[in-house]
């Protein structure tokens, strides 16, 4: 799944823009239309973090419909589709780590949006759900 979530942004009265999405919790804002964009992908990675806290799906993007994309970064992106094949397969914390051969708590942190962990890791414990992550670079405006 391609994790790009359409943003919309409304400029207010003081010249700030808010970026908020849509039916997703929180707003942010910033003085430029480039700096409400990168304030954006910090929320929409907190935001898409409280469903994997959650243990709830985690909502499909929306239509852009001429809004513009912001994209999950590539290791939050990787930790969604772990969170998803573990749904989708119904595998525990504690059965993913006994694949991988490693503590319980090793896979909540795999999990965790707000954790930095090696792509790496994130890849096998993906291959585990068999699972193949790919790359894809495209050239920015």
């Amino acid at each position: 799944m391609l994790y790009a979530y359409p943003v919309d942004l409304e400029t207010n009265p003081d010249g700030t823009i808010t970026a908020s999405f849509e039916g997703l919790p929180g707003a942010t804002d910033g003085t430029t239309r480039e700096e409400a964009l990168r304030e954006a992908q910090d929320l929409l990675v907190t935001s898409l973090s409280v469903y994997v806290d959650d243990g709830a799906e985690v909502p499909v993007p929306p239509a852009a419909n001429g809004r513009p994309l912001v994209y999950v970064p590539m290791l939050e992106a990787a930790k969604l589709a772990l969170h998803t094949a573990m749904l989708e397969n119904k595998i525990s914390n504690v059965e993913l780590a006994r694949r991988l051969g490693v503590a319980e708590s090793s896979v909540r942190r795999l999990r965790d949006l707000l954790h930095e962990s090696k792509i790496g890791r994130v890849e096998a414990a993906l291959h585990a759900l068999g699972r193949q992550t790919v790359v894809q670079v495209m050239e920015v405006a």
